[in-house]
């Protein structure tokens, strides 16, 4: 019987380091310091170095990322925050959780990402940040996004939760807007063995408010100067992130080769749609995301041989349950629900093998 080929390969990674991250877990028990230790603080000052930004905070998950740097720059009830109609919803969870309102607007089909040119018509006195995302690995269009802030003198907050190494103007994303939120869910391209996140900026105050907030409010054991939550990255996840940091450039570039590869191969399937890098911009390619008309009847033919797939995302934010009945009336977001109608996701983990990419390949191509 044929091997399945996986959608992603947490076991193979952890695998490969196996040895280093033993030494590294062994590390911290030895030490027994396993809340805000050396291993945090290390980790901090390399992954700040990493995204060419001076400050990093880790935190406990992507969520909490995004949601403390908007606590930390006072946006709560009564305020808006601009995020993109298509992105898994924890972009708009973290606005939620301060009490400010989503403003979707929709992304752009070739992209999708958030489209610049729809931003001025959803800014009002009311709008005090917004929050691109870097979807699938690709870097959204800062450029016009911060020129647009500037002028309405509007935080910039990036979602980077699926671009870590990303390269836009060559600069990595995390050091593209005012502030940076990251994810380390194990799927990750840098992932934990747990959850956990970081928050990146250039901005010295707001790190060290975030200090604070993501521990109780303290900076100073039992002073508390603010009411402030229990939002930190512990010890053996930062050892093991450390571990993993070191390989993240290797591994992205397979990311890119197996990305060449799809898009040389599938280019004369004209019943898809492929994804493509921008100009000036190197994704990560967190995903690899074709789209097709036909896209379940593909999800299905492939499952039945042996190839796992999924969906990103099959119900967008606006249509979920949690926040339907803000948006049911109102507007529509004409791209976003075409890309959750035609999206699906093919394997691109780097440890995907040639021989199982081929496979990959030539069933598609098979498909008709």
């Amino acid at each position: 019987m044929t091997e399945p080929i996986l959608f992603t390969n947490i076991k193979a990674a952890n695998e490969y380091l196996k040895e280093e991250i033993t030494d590294a877990f062994q590390k911290v028990v030895s030490k027994s310091q396993f809340i805000l230790g050396e291993e945090v603080e290390a980790f901090e000052r390399e992954f700040a170095a990493y995204c060419n930004a001076e400050y990093c905070s880790g935190v406990s998950n992507g969520l909490d990322a995004l949601s403390l740097i908007l606590r930390a720059y006072n946006i709560g009830k009564g305020d808006e925050v601009i995020v993109p109609a298509h992105t898994f919803i924890a972009t708009w969870l973290a606005v939620s959780y301060v009490g400010a309102t989503v403003i979707p607007v929709d992304v752009s089909d070739a992209t999708f990402n958030i489209n610049p040119e729809l931003l001025k018509s959803k800014i009002t006195n009311k709008t005090k940040a917004v929050i691109p995302v870097h979807l699938y690995g690709q870097p959204a269009d800062m450029e016009s996004i911060r020129s647009i802030a500037a002028e309405y003198n509007i935080i910039v907050i990036e979602d980077a939760a699926q671009s870590h190494g990303a390269i836009y103007h060559e600069k990595k994303t995390g050091s593209l807007g005012d502030a940076a939120g990251f994810s380390f869910y194990p799927t990750k391209n840098l992932g934990a063995l747990g959850d956990g996140g970081a928050i990146v900026s250039n901005d010295k105050e707001l790190i060290d408010k975030i200090f604070a907030l993501r521990n109780y409010g303290s900076n100073e054991k039992y002073i508390h100067d603010m009411i402030g939550y229990n939002n930190r990255l512990d010890e053996i996840q930062a050892a093991i992130l450390r571990v993993k940091l070191k390989y993240l450039d290797l591994w992205n570039d397979k990311r890119q080769t197996l990305a060449r590869n799809y898009i040389n191969e599938l280019s004369a399937c004209d019943f898809l749609s492929l994804p493509q890098e921008i100009d000036k911009v190197r994704s990560v390619w967190h995903l690899f995301v074709i789209r097709l008309n036909e896209r379940d009847e593909l999800k299905n033919y492939l499952t039945g041989n042996g190839i796992q797939n999924m969906i990103h995302y099959p119900v967008p934010p606006f249509k979920q349950q949690a926040y339907i009945q803000q948006f049911e009336r109102n507007e529509s977001f004409p791209v976003a629900s075409k890309i959750s109608e035609t999206a699906l996701s093919l394997p691109i983990c780097p440890f995907l093998e040639e021989s199982q990419q081929e496979r990959i390949i030539n069933t598609i191509k098979n498909f008709r």
